[in-house]
């Protein structure tokens, strides 16, 4: 029965939203409908021609609507952000900090730019936006996001490109670990829920964001590097004088007991525990985790920390954690290890909401696929958690397959059985023939054009 009701369990959701997408002139929400529908349901290659084919609009409205209309995204995501901050769901959840690129063919999109590319381990053409996700070992999804814009963006010979791409005149430049402090910023701002901070070393070891989490009073758990220095015991900053008797930029740190944190293994009192934190699809997850306090120096600064070490026999990762000194380890082993959903959060919105196929030239078009990727994620993991509430696991099943818990509805069951309920539209033969014509002519116009660059006219 649920799944004959889904059809229209999505059209009540997407009537929650409506009023976020109409402009003070226009009612274009029905534009911004058909594209989560087409999000939701669409196997590959969602793009706006193919939304637009699935749903029966002419594309060139659909693209203004994406890339040129001023219906605010953020507001839609806002709205995501109120309705999640009341859930009872998310109560114990953890917000988990990350980046996301997608290869670019040119540098006419927004933020295109060679840079680090984390999923090819390699500098490319890319676009990165840095994006937390509310995570529970239930459900993941993308709450809120930014764009990165590279500093070579903000050079004086490319205003001319940041007016085409709709760039505010005042958009200032910001780092990667700048813009993750504006998103937990905005998101405590709005009472969204969440215990901790979780984060890789990119943002673990800015000592500026790690501070500003810490005078804020949100708890984090920060990766960093194995070569990262600490202190047992709290190191004295001395004065120094150069040669010439003036103070030197840099104090002398003071202390016996200095290594890096790879060393601490065989030199600090750890407290080391064996936990079995959740099951997994391999099984459970069972690492062997371990703890001391240290301390750091940061300028003028001395402060102490948690270090956190984690030991999957395979490799020792470590991280420093503002927890309190009262909070045991199997509760920071439970927060640290919520991590790894940011990467699943990462690809469904890929594989599943077509994120990796964005087509965002124009600033405005990448904060309105952010929203309503943002919005096909909440309704399924909505739809997950009231099943999950409300729906007893199938005895047959536990019998059958000897277990006491049987997996999760994952994003695409939820995906697949929003498809049984709202069919893909079929083509008929002209619109068939209509299609392939069109592609071929796209292929010949491409080919045509290479051709042309390869061999240009001779004047």
């Amino acid at each position: 029965m649920e799944i004959l009701h889904l059809g229209d369990r999505l059209s009540q959701f997407a009537e929650r939203f409506r009023a976020a997408m109409r402009t003070k002139t226009h009612d274009t929400s029905h534009y911004g409908v058909a594209y989560l529908s087409g999000l939701l349901r669409l196997q590959e290659t969602r793009t706006y021609t193919a939304i637009s084919r699935e749903q029966g609009l002419p594309m060139q409205n659909m693209q203004q609507f994406m890339s040129d209309s001023p219906w605010s995204g953020p507001s839609v995501i806002e709205q995501v952000q109120t309705e999640v901050s009341v859930h009872p769901g998310f109560q114990e959840a953890v917000l988990v900090l990350d980046e996301s690129a997608e290869e670019k063919g040119g540098e006419i999109s927004v933020g295109a730019r060679r840079q680090y590319n984390g999923r090819l381990g390699k500098v490319d053409l890319c676009q990165v936006g840095v994006f937390a996700a509310l995570v529970t070992p239930q459900v993941w999804l993308w709450v809120d996001g930014e764009l990165y814009l590279p500093e070579s963006w903000f050079a004086s010979e490319q205003a001319d490109l940041r007016q085409r791409v709709g760039l505010p005149d005042r958009h200032p430049f910001q780092t990667k670990p700048e813009l993750a402090w504006q998103v937990v910023k905005r998101l405590r701002q709005r009472g969204v829920p969440f215990r901790a901070v979780a984060m890789d070393d990119l943002y673990g070891r800015n000592v500026r964001l790690c501070q500003q989490l810490d005078e804020a009073g949100i708890e984090y758990y920060g990766d960093i590097p194995a070569n990262t220095t600490v202190y047992l015991d709290c190191p004295r900053l001395e004065k120094q004088l150069t040669k010439r008797g003036k103070p030197a930029q840099r104090n002398r740190i003071v202390a016996q007991h200095r290594y890096q944190v790879r060393d601490l293994v065989k030199h600090a009192p750890i407290e080391w525990l064996t936990l079995t934190l959740r099951p997994t699809a391999r099984g459970h997850l069972t690492d062997r985790w371990g703890r001391c306090r240290v301390w750091l120096v940061d300028g003028e600064r001395v402060y102490q920390r948690w270090l956190l070490i984690r030991d999957t026999s395979r490799q020792l990762t470590f991280s420093l954690s503002n927890a309190p000194v009262t909070t045991d380890l199997p509760t920071m082993a439970w927060r640290k290890a919520h991590r790894v959903f940011i990467e699943c959060s990462n690809q469904n919105s890929k594989s599943d909401f077509g994120w990796d196929e964005l087509q965002a030239v124009k600033y405005r078009a990448w904060q309105h696929q952010l929203a309503l990727t943002i919005l096909a994620s909440w309704f399924v993991a909505e739809t997950r958690l009231d099943w999950q509430s409300r729906l007893a696991q199938d005895p047959i099943l536990l019998a059958q397959y000897e277990t006491e818990l049987l997996p999760l509805l994952s994003v695409s069951n939820v995906r697949t059985l929003l498809r049984a309920a709202l069919p893909l539209r079929q083509l008929s033969p002209e619109e068939a023939t209509a299609l392939v014509v069109e592609q071929l002519g796209n292929r010949a116009r491409s080919r045509q054009s290479r051709l042309n660059k390869a061999n240009p006219p001779v004047t």
